[in-house]
């Protein structure tokens, strides 16, 4: 190849310097196809490009400069003006919606790392929760085997299994596993916090089985709310229960994975042999046993809903008109709760009792922050109900009625 052939070509070098193209890169953009050279001498394999080709040298890039992948702007770069500027606007379109969606992950993940709370809101404005959290030993148990927690963002009821004192642990030591998503979680992430969460509390329960091996065979159930803006994350296992009150009704959001749940299921008993049935409180998934897969759910929360998490020392006793009664005439959160516990002594009392009544306000609704959360024994508006400080035994509540 003659010194004639090679007039007006730029080689490698220069066309790299002229083109903010590496030589690297170059031979990358050769093997791609992106941007061949006009000319590769056979023998030295030198290559050298067409000063016309350093418009497309810059606008790869520049497509490289914003992240664009190489696959994408070979389709891109072969494309007319207009059509490869409408591919470059869908593409930045992408790219700040994922950083977005990253921005929020971030905030949230500095937040619970360092503890730092922010304030939730939905897209009207903040919203807030206002709790009432109640708890009763009942009639027939030594110890208060339920947990529970209220806070600005997270509601969760524990109901723990096992005896010598292994359900309290148990119950315990989930709660204590899901407090820190008490911050601001991005929307998109409430399921996935939540599923870590939980995964996170069963790893705790195993370690703390190994530490003490006494402690085999405890469990608890798990019922928890977890709010960013008007999303809801909601986490649930076992029978402990959560409702929501909405438009003058009540409606159940969770669905119990016992033995007698899923035989009314399948239609091989009814409704009315449920509460007498020999294996009522037989748990088929519960934290702590083998099938600990918990259900997932995504509510959308208005302002003026009201939710209860309770355990079955309630449910499992109280009738669901009586309950509805309550939820629905009773506007204070934390007097709701109290008459809750109410039915289910009045009824017997047979297990331990927790409730939370939540209810979705304004700002201007809560005047402290220690109305969030309206308890005998929880002074502040977030904090760890374990069973050392739950109520202790009582004489029967005062019909509500």
């Amino acid at each position: 190849m003659g010194a004639a052939d090679h007039v007006g070509l730029m080689t490698s070098g220069a066309f790299a310097r002229a083109s903010g193209l590496s030589r690297k890169a170059l031979r990358l953009y050769d093997e791609l196809g992106l941007l061949r050279p006009a000319q590769v001498d056979p023998v030295s394999q030198y290559r050298r490009y067409d000063p016309a080709q350093l418009e497309q040298a810059r606008l790869v890039a520049w497509l490289r400069r914003l992240g664009m992948p190489l696959a994408r702007i070979r389709a891109v770069s072969t494309l007319p003006r207009v059509q490869a500027a409408a591919e470059l606007a869908a593409y930045w379109d992408r790219v700040e919606a994922e950083t977005a969606a990253r921005r929020e992950l971030a905030t949230f993940l500095i937040g619970f790392l360092s503890g730092r709370d922010t304030a939730m809101r939905d897209g009207q404005g903040t919203l807030a929760v206002r709790c009432g959290v109640q708890s009763d030993i009942g009639l027939h148990r030594q110890d208060n085997e339920d947990s529970a927690y209220a806070g600005a963002r997270l509601l969760a009821v524990a109901d723990g299994m096992g005896g010598h004192a292994g359900g309290e642990v148990a119950s315990a030591a989930v709660i204590e596993a899901l407090r820190p998503l008490d911050t601001e979680v991005p929307a998109g992430e409430l399921l996935n916090a939540l599923d870590h969460a939980v995964r996170r509390a069963s790893s705790a329960l195993r370690d703390i089985v190994l530490q003490d091996p006494s402690l085999l065979g405890m469990g608890t159930t798990l019922t928890a709310l977890l709010w960013s803006g008007s999303q809801l994350g909601l986490v649930h296992i076992g029978d402990s229960r959560a409702y929501l009150v909405r438009d003058g009704e009540v409606f159940q959001i969770t669905h119990d994975h016992t033995l007698v749940q899923s035989l009314l299921d399948e239609g091989k008993i009814t409704a009315g042999e449920v509460a007498s049935h020999p294996q009522r409180s037989l748990l088929l998934r519960a934290l702590g046993a083998g099938n600990f897969e918990p259900d997932l759910q995504l509510h959308e929360a208005r302002l003026g809903d009201r939710y209860l998490l309770c355990s079955d020392g309630l449910h499992g006793v109280a009738d669901a008109e009586s309950m509805a009664r309550v939820l629905l005439t009773i506007t204070d959160p934390d007097q709701a709760a109290k008459d809750l516990i109410a039915l289910a002594i009045d009824g017997g009392g047979p297990d331990n009792v927790t409730c939370i009544v939540a209810d979705v306000v304004t700002p201007a609704d809560v005047e402290t922050s220690a109305d969030l959360v309206t308890t005998a024994d929880v002074e502040t508006s977030a904090d760890l109900v374990t069973p050392a400080d739950l109520v202790t035994p009582a004489a029967p509540a005062s019909d509500p009625a």
